[in-house]
């Protein structure tokens, strides 16, 4: 494989596949070892927005935290 005169290269179809990489793709360079790689870039979650809905739930069902919570379903109550 080839780097065209822009700089561009073709990942394999059966790269693309495997890795779920396809069109607008985010894809990152990183430099390891004298090496060059290719990393798809991992979507960031929007778990912020998720942060405190549960508490009223929990402290229903009489639990003072998520942590308690855990605890229990672990048998370590």
């Amino acid at each position: 494989m080839k780097v065209g005169e822009r700089g561009q290269v073709t990942i394999p179809k059966d790269i693309r596949d495997r890795f779920g990489i396809g069109p607008d793709t985010e894809v990152e360079f990183a430099v390891e070892g004298g090496q060059i790689l290719l990393r798809k870039h991992a979507p960031e979650l929007p778990l912020r927005k998720w942060k405190g809905r549960c508490g009223a739930a929990f402290r229903e069902a009489g639990y003072n935290d998520v942590d308690d919570y855990i605890d229990d379903v672990r048998g370590r109550l």
